[in-house]
């Protein structure tokens, strides 16, 4: 079979594509047919021994496939020929790879492989961040910063699904645009790079501007870089800061913000939880999948690779070109 590998730390032109041996299922685990794979970025921080989980060379990036069982290992509850999720997932840009039947999700006829490996990872996230870790509460005004990637859609679908008036920032008007036809009620364009004294607090301006007197109930992260400060000094009292991700650099905050405004920083890692609390998460996966079946969230697919590709989807991640969410797909 073929498998988009990692041999070498470095950049997503390090990847080489590549026949090697079809896994095998071992007790407790399945082996799905590759039909579908989603990018996201941690791809791109594992494959340069960024993330905090490094596996073995040679490997295959890609934590969240969708596609058809076709083999199973003992003390397996699923079937060959069933269509499901597996996430997270160890190699997913190959044809074929193995994973633990308890991160199996059955996916809905309707859900096509492409939008549900698109699914898991950022909605799973999503709502574990915006339910659990900030506690949203319906008429709270939520400020997404990276409102136009995965994860960022992900939290303005949900967002609205929760009864909540969202903001969205993005780094240019068309990602901007994007965010509100998918539920955002406003949003502001902030400038891409370092930001100066000056900017940051005109960026704060607009964030205040956008989000009312009251400021933001809830902040949504990201980006991080010199925006999180920028964000942290629009949030209400008694307001939560999530903290998602990094694609802008890891921010370094005053805490004298946090006590002016009594204010929460609040750290999400998805995976952990998932691992720790799997009765939780399976009951956030079951309200989401029932939303989607509602019409209430959708992953928004913007782009489809050939696993042949799949080192050129990474680098849109990196060159923050993206827009909702690319998946790798093969047949």
């Amino acid at each position: 079979m073929k498998a988009l590998l990692s041999r070498q730390r470095g950049g997503p032109e390090t990847l080489t594509l590549e026949e090697v041996p079809e896994p095998v299922p071992a007790r407790g685990e399945v082996r799905v047919a590759v039909r579908a794979c989603g990018v996201n970025f941690p791809d791109l921080l594992v494959i340069q021994d960024l993330y905090q989980f490094k596996p073995p060379r040679p490997f295959a990036p890609g934590a969240e496939v969708a596609g058809v069982i076709d083999a199973v290992g003992p003390d397996v509850d699923f079937e060959r020929g069933e269509r499901v999720i597996l996430s997270p997932a160890r190699g997913g840009m190959a044809e074929k790879t193995v994973g633990a039947a308890r991160h199996c999700w059955r996916i809905p006829e309707r859900m096509p492989f492409d939008e549900a490996a698109a699914f898991m990872m950022t909605y799973a996230t999503s709502y574990h961040a915006l339910k659990d870790r900030a506690h949203l509460e319906s008429g709270e005004t939520l400020l997404v910063l990276g409102a136009s990637g995965g994860v960022g859609l992900a939290a303005v679908q949900i967002a609205r699904a929760m009864g909540a008036h969202v903001i969205a920032a993005a780094s240019s008007p068309d990602k901007a645009a994007l965010a509100r036809e998918h539920g955002a009620a406003a949003a502001v364009v902030y400038p891409r790079g370092a930001l100066d004294k000056a900017a940051a607090r005109a960026l704060t301006d607009e964030f205040k501007a956008a989000c009312g007197e009251r400021g933001a109930q809830v902040v949504y992260d990201a980006v991080g870089g010199d925006y999180s400060e920028a964000a942290l000094r629009a949030i209400g009292w008694e307001g939560r800061h999530l903290v998602i991700g990094f694609t802008a650099g890891i921010p370094k905050i005053p805490l004298n913000l946090p006590l002016l405004r009594s204010c929460q920083i609040v750290g999400v890692f998805w995976g952990e939880f998932a691992a720790r609390f799997p009765e939780r998460n399976a009951a956030n996966v079951a309200a989401l999948m029932q939303w989607y079946i509602e019409g209430k969230v959708r992953p928004v697919v913007t782009e489809r690779f050939p696993l042949a590709r799949g080192a050129e989807a990474i680098a849109r991640l990196q060159a923050r070109s993206a827009r909702g969410k690319m998946v790798v797909t093969l047949d």
